[in-house]
């Protein structure tokens, strides 16, 4: 029985920390290939799915979450120093909004997803960007684009007046997606 639990705390080990080298695809995936927590077969299952490119999943939660698990945003100080509120109800790998991520399950029928599964997670990001693609008219591989969708939503993302910090945002995705697209292509995705 003992050995049991040894093997259930093997497979799980790191489930729920930070890849060493996020920078690097091929990296990123050989540290996450386990036989339940496997991020390169998510990925492309998302892919096949939704028809998003892997480097461009990738590169929005390198640039969302950092690969975090458990990624939130900042809490307010009331007075400058007590920890307040949120800035909103982001979470996890996808940061996801509690609404667009109950939308989600909705939609897909998927009610037992959760946005602190990297499975869950990408398969999101896909469905949201493919949705982007949908409503937008975006290009399912253009990275810029897509993230600026996806920081702003849909609607803001039509009217036009984007955020600096979502433009930095998705410069910084789109460079990654480039990035991550040529390792994937070394490491025999």
């Amino acid at each position: 029985m003992r050995w049991v639990f040894v093997v259930v705390l093997l497979l799980l080990a790191g489930c729920g920390t930070v890849p060493r080298e996020t920078r690097n695809a091929c990296a990123v995936f050989e540290q996450r290939d386990g036989l339940f927590n496997n991020w390169r077969r998510a990925a492309y299952a998302a892919e096949r799915e939704y028809g998003v490119p892997v480097p461009v999943l990738m590169a929005t939660i390198y640039a969302e979450s950092g690969f975090r698990h458990n990624a939130r945003p900042p809490r307010t100080k009331l007075f400058g120093f007590i920890p307040w509120t949120r800035v909103s109800s982001a979470y996890g790998y996808s940061q996801a909004l509690d609404g667009t991520w109950a939308r989600y399950q909705s939609e897909t029928g998927r009610w037992t997803a959760r946005r602190s599964d990297f499975g869950d997670a990408i398969r999101f990001i896909a469905w949201y960007h493919n949705q982007s693609h949908q409503r937008n008219g975006i290009a399912l591989n253009d990275t810029y684009r897509l993230y600026i969708a996806y920081y702003h939503g849909h609607s803001g993302y039509a009217r036009g007046n984007w955020s600096d910090t979502a433009k930095a945002g998705a410069k910084r995705a789109s460079g990654m997606a480039a990035n991550y697209a040529r390792q994937l292509r070394g490491c025999g995705s």
